[in-house]
């Protein structure tokens, strides 16, 4: 088993349930640092799309408070496919301009949205969600590619402070995954 650099403080055990987040002590930005820090950890020397990106949903919702899921949505052909995420069971297709993470792909910018509910055209995957935030992640040519999309079942969950640290993570991603044979179909 390969050891990597994701975090060399012990896992407080959380248990069955989801407990506090990881650095819940930490003002916003500086969370979004350490998360963004140990992302780079887990992305050191590992050449495999999925285990990146299963590894990267992971982190995110074990550091980021209030999420009921996180995750990530591929562009495959004209269509973005379900890709690794934590939560409950998610809707493995969504058209490009459909619903929060659609609208993110085919605008290529972050869609932050306090009550989903109000959100015409949104895509309840788990009826709990009640806030969303949705980033595109671009390839190294500048092309979307695929979207981080993050829900919570509180309202107005996501603010600037988390576009602005979630658009450093997919800056991260863009030349750090390989997004040609992810978005393979």
């Amino acid at each position: 088993m390969r050891n990597t650099r994701y975090d060399d403080t012990p896992d407080p055990g959380r248990g069955a349930a989801r407990g506090a987040a990881l650095g819940a002590e930490l003002a916003k930005p500086e969370r979004y640092q350490e998360l963004l820090r140990r992302v780079r950890g887990l992305l050191d020397d590992e050449a495999d799309w999925l285990s990146s990106l299963a590894n990267v949903a992971a982190a995110v919702y074990e550091w980021l408070p209030a999420l009921n899921w996180a995750g990530f949505y591929l562009l495959r052909g004209d269509t973005l496919r379900l890709g690794p995420f934590q939560g409950r069971p998610a809707c493995l297709t969504i058209a490009v301009g459909a619903g929060v993470c659609g609208t993110a792909l085919q605008l290529g910018e972050s869609q932050l949205v306090p009550d989903v509910h109000a959100y015409p055209g949104h895509i309840a995957c788990d009826p709990r969600s009640r806030s969303e935030i949705v980033v595109p992640i671009r390839d190294a040519t500048g092309r979307v590619v695929a979207v981080l999309d993050l829900d919570s079942d509180r309202l107005a969950t996501f603010d600037e402070d988390d576009r602005q640290g979630l658009e450093a993570l997919a800056e991260e991603l863009a030349t750090r995954v390989d997004w040609q044979r992810a978005c393979t179909v």
